[in-house]
């Protein structure tokens, strides 16, 4: 009797281990926001199959969508309490789904309301209107565990500023990984204020913004985030709203509105860029960011044309010109308008691509270009500097020619 008694309990435990459930409706136009932000962290190909997918976790009060890479991981957190989500828990449940797929049909589907059920063997159907699509999900067991996050030691920004130093920095991070450190943004906690500083040895941006009420703890921290955290997420944070992130070990978590984003930290030391910022110049030229950025423009059509990225600036007293010479395919000479001049004639040469980076970085201003030497890095910086750690400056090399 006993053992009958155990066989048959067995049946019924496997019985339910192969019958997942889920079933809920919600609002397909919110569900597609979700599911495109979310989506933002899935590879097309991956090691590790099941990454391709996304999570959904339904639970009695809300639905969790995921999606990772290893390195970078989005979760979207869509409430039954969240008015536009009209999200309706009928069973809760897990599923993953194929990505590309889910979000194909989920944006095709004729009516604004979606249904969704786990039926057997990972069947999901989706049901919207008089449409039905049944497709094959994975056990959401296989999906990676994000870890615990330690919310002790938070650091909250206006999403406005904090994009602005990102967007004003990440360009210059290199895209080699010979050095990976390189690759990131580095963020170091101030007493007052955060910098943020991205460098790949050939230019060098950095930006400082204040921050209120920062963790004494935090204080000297330094960290490198990966470039494709940093973009994602000025892709996704709005203006309006705030972030908060917790920095744990190796391991950077950003909390706003509705959505988490896990990020890994890179490993190493970031150079210690300070020393590499000049503060005396032996010339000094004032100009107006949105003319002199149309000039590097127009004379950049030849050098990407001759493939040579090399643009000369001539500076000399009551004469600043932009040169392109040295290439077979021609040449062009452009005299430049600006505010003032000031210290010794100089030739210097750079690549144009970064100087327009560089120079667009900072808006449509006035910016002072800071030089030693044709041989030495050249300094950018807006012409009235702010108060109170709220500054921006773009660091770069010049290039070696016979014509310099």
């Amino acid at each position: 009797m006993m053992k009958k008694t155990i066989y048959i309990y067995l049946i019924i435990f496997m019985n339910k281990r192969s019958r997942p459930t889920m079933h809920f409706s919600i609002n397909r136009d919110y569900f597609i926001n979700q599911l495109n932000h979310v989506a933002r962290a899935i590879p097309g190909k991956a090691a590790i199959p099941v990454l391709t997918g996304m999570k959904l976790e339904l639970k009695s009060d809300r639905l969790i969508l995921t999606g990772s890479d290893a390195s970078i991981s989005i979760e979207s957190v869509i409430e039954t309490s969240q008015e536009a989500a009209q999200l309706q828990v009928t069973t809760p449940g897990s599923i993953v789904l194929s990505a590309r797929l889910f979000i194909d049909i989920v944006r095709k589907l004729p009516t604004n309301q979606v249904e969704i059920q786990v039926q057997d063997h990972y069947n999901v159907q989706l049901t919207s209107g008089k449409a039905v699509f049944t497709i094959q999900g994975v056990d959401s067991s296989q999906y990676p565990v994000l870890p615990e996050t330690d919310e002790d030691k938070p650091v909250t920004l206006p999403g406005l500023l904090f994009k602005k130093l990102i967007n004003q920095t990440i360009f210059s991070a290199s895209n080699q990984e010979n050095r990976p450190i390189l690759t990131g943004l580095n963020l170091s906690f101030h007493d007052g204020y955060l910098t943020g500083v991205a460098t790949d040895s050939h230019r060098l941006s950095k930006r400082d913004i204040p921050i209120k009420d920062l963790n004494p703890s935090l204080k000297g921290l330094n960290i490198t985030i990966p470039k494709k955290t940093v973009i994602e997420l000025t892709r996704i944070l709005d203006d309006e709203s705030n972030v908060t992130f917790y920095v744990m070990a190796q391991q950077l978590v950003f909390h706003f509105d509705n959505l988490v984003i896990y990020s890994r930290l890179l490993e190493g030391t970031f150079p210690d860029t300070s020393r590499l910022i000049p503060t005396t110049y032996n010339t000094e030229l004032t100009v107006n960011t949105q003319s002199f950025s149309q000039a590097l423009e127009r004379a950049a059509l030849l050098v990407h044309v001759a493939k040579s990225n090399v643009v000369q600036l001539k500076m000399s007293q009551g004469s600043v010109a932009l040169l392109v010479q040295g290439i077979s395919i021609g040449q062009s000479t452009e005299e430049l308008s600006y505010d003032s001049l000031e210290g010794d004639d100089l030739t210097i040469a750079f690549n144009p691509d970064y100087m327009r980076d560089a120079v667009k970085s900072f808006g449509d201003t006035t910016i002072k270009l800071g030089f030693i030497s044709g041989e030495r890095p050249l300094l950018l910086r807006e012409d009235k500097v702010e108060e109170g750690h709220n500054d921006l400056i773009q660091l770069l090399t010049p290039i070696r020619t016979h014509h310099a």
